[in-house]
Order: C-alpha cells, then structure tokens, then sequence
C-alpha cells in the first residue's frame, strides 16, 4: 500500500490519461509509481521521458527492461 495516495486516473490531463488508460489495457490497472507521478505532471512526463529514452535507443534488449523492472518492484515490496 502507498503511503501517498496516486492520483484519480479520471481528473488527470489528457496525455496522462491516455498513458495510464495504456497501462489499463497492458497490465489490467494503472501502474501505481505512474499514479504517484501523475500527482505532479512535470515529474510524470520526466519519468516518462526517461523510460522512453531508454527504449528509443535501443540499447536495452526489452526482455532485459522487463526483468529489471521487475527485479526492482521485488526489492521495494511490489508484487508486481
């Protein structure tokens, strides 16, 4: 459970929305670090802006991402 309440996926700007609706498809719900971003626009497009450089460069095989991100979300107590 966060400590910090994400914000409602229904009152955020429309690029969010159209991000976290993204999310809803892949994974079944809003990732709930993009939720904790989306509280500050700037910040979720900075940490957007991150991951889709790491993935525009291609420097980072996909599998390996995945398995990174779901490396850390264990070490933090996400059940990811």
């Amino acid at each position: 459970m966060a400590r910090i309440e994400g914000a409602n996926p229904t009152k955020t700007p429309k690029p969010i929305k159209a991000v976290l609706e993204a999310q809803v498809k892949k994974w079944g719900g809003p990732l709930l670090n993009h939720l904790l971003y989306a509280r500050r626009p700037t910040i979720f497009r900075g940490a957007r802006g991150m991951w889709g450089g790491l993935e525009a460069s291609g420097l980072l095989n996909p599998a390996l991402v995945a398995l990174i991100n779901r490396r850390v979300a264990a070490l933090n107590g996400c059940e990811f």
